[in-house]
C-alpha cells in the first residue's frame, strides 16, 4: 500500500488542537468556538465541507467564509486534516463495498421481496489502482515492481519480457483476425457465386428445346466472332502506330505501306464504330430499362464468359 505522505501527521481518528477563528461578535446561532470544533468533528466523520456544515446548524457558504478569515490559519490545518481523516473513512467504505459488495433491494411488482448483493468489479479496480498505484496501471496490468520484490536487474528483464510477449500476442491476435476476416469474405463470396449459379440454372433449365437450341446457336456464333471483335477493339491502337509509321517513313516504299496500313485501320475502326452503333439501337429495341430485368442478362453473360473460360483452359 503506497503512503501518501502529503497528509497532516495525525494519528487515525485523532484531530490536532486548533485555535478557533476569532469572531468580532458572540452570537448563539454564529460561529462559536465549540461550534468550529464540532464542526470540524463532523467534517473528519463525513468528509463532506455540505455535511458537516448542516450537523452544527451552519451552512458551507459560511464555514468557507471562516476558512478565508486572515486568523484561520490554525482553523484551515485541522480543516485539511479532518478532510484527510474523512477521506480515509471514505476509502475505507469503498474498499468495503468493492471487497464485499453492497446489498441491494429486490422489488417485484411494487413490492420488496428481499435482497441481493451486488459487486462492482469497476470500484475494486479503482481502489487497486490508488491504493496499490505501483502494482497496477489504468487497465489493470502489472507493472514494473523494481523496488518492492527480488532483484531490480531480473525485474526490469521482466517487463521488458512482459513487453515484447504482449506485442507478440497482439500480432498473434491480429493475424488471427485477418484470417478469420478473409475467410468470412471467401465463404460470403462463394454462397453469392452459389447463388447466382443456382438462379442462372433454373433459368437456363426452363427454357424450351428450340430456346436451348438457339442458344446454343447464339454461342458458337459468339465464339466464332470473338477474334474479328477483338481486331475491332484494337482498330484505335492500330491507327495510332500506323500514323506514327507515316509520319516517321524514311522512303516512298515505307510511306506508301503507312498509308495502307492507316486507310486500313480508320476503315476498322469506322465499321467498329457503326457495329456498335446498331448495337446500342437494338439493345434499346430488345431489351427493357428496367435495372432489375437486365440481372438476368448480366448473369447469362457472365457465366458464358466463365463457361468459356473453363473449356478454353480444359483444352
Amino acid at each position: 500500500m503506497t503512503i501518501d505522505k502529503t497528509r497532516l501527521p495525525s494519528k487515525p481518528g485523532q484531530l490536532p488542537q486548533f485555535t478557533p477563528v476569532p469572531r468580532q461578535c458572540q452570537r448563539h446561532d454564529g460561529w462559536t468556538e465549540e461550534r468550529q470544533r464540532r464542526f470540524i468533528e463532523a467534517l473528519a466523520d463525513t468528509g463532506s465541507v455540505k455535511a458537516a456544515a448542516t450537523r452544527v446548524n451552519m451552512t458551507p457558504e459560511g464555514a468557507y467564509l471562516l476558512r478565508r478569515h486572515a486568523q484561520a490559519q490554525s482553523f484551515r490545518k485541522a480543516w485539511e486534516a479532518a478532510l484527510a481523516l474523512g477521506v480515509q473513512q471514505l476509502e475505507d467504505i469503498a474498499m468495503e463495498r468493492a471487497m464485499y459488495g453492497q446489498e441491494v433491494p429486490v422489488y417485484s411488482y411494487g413490492k420488496l421481496i428481499g435482497s441481493r448483493i451486488v459487486h462492482n468489479d469497476r470500484l475494486l479496480m479503482f481502489m487497486l489502482r490508488n491504493r496499490a498505484p505501483t502494482r497496477f496501471t489504468a487497465d489493470g496490468r502489472a507493472l514494473t515492481r523494481q523496488n518492492t520484490i527480488g532483484d531490480p536487474a531480473k525485474a526490469t528483464e521482466l517487463s521488458r519480457l512482459k513487453k515484447q510477449w504482449r506485442k507478440e500476442w497482439e500480432a498473434e491476435s491480429k493475424r488471427e483476425r485477418a484470417i478469420r476476416d478473409n475467410e468470412q469474405a471467401r465463404q460470403s463470396e462463394n454462397n453469392l457465386i452459389e447463388g447466382i449459379a443456382s438462379m442462372h440454372q433454373r433459368w437456363f433449365t426452363e427454357l424450351g428445346p428450340r430456346s436451348r437450341a438457339a442458344y446454343r446457336h447464339f454461342r458458337e456464333i459468339e465464339l466464332a466472332e470473338e477474334e474479328e471483335r477483338r481486331d475491332m477493339r484494337w482498330s484505335d491502337i492500330d491507327l495510332t502506330i500506323a500514323q506514327e509509321d507515316l509520319a516517321q517513313a524514311g522512303d516512298h516504299w515505307e510511306e506508301e505501306e503507312a498509308r495502307e496500313a492507316v486507310t486500313l485501320a480508320e476503315r476498322t475502326r469506322s465499321a467498329h464504330e457503326a457495329d456498335r452503333a446498331a448495337a446500342e439501337a437494338e439493345y434499346a429495341e430488345w431489351f427493357t430499362q428496367e435495372r432489375r430485368a437486365k440481372v438476368w442478362w448480366v448473369i447469362d453473360v457472365v457465366f458464358g464468359a466463365l463457361s468459356r473460360g473453363d473449356e478454353g483452359e480444359e483444352e
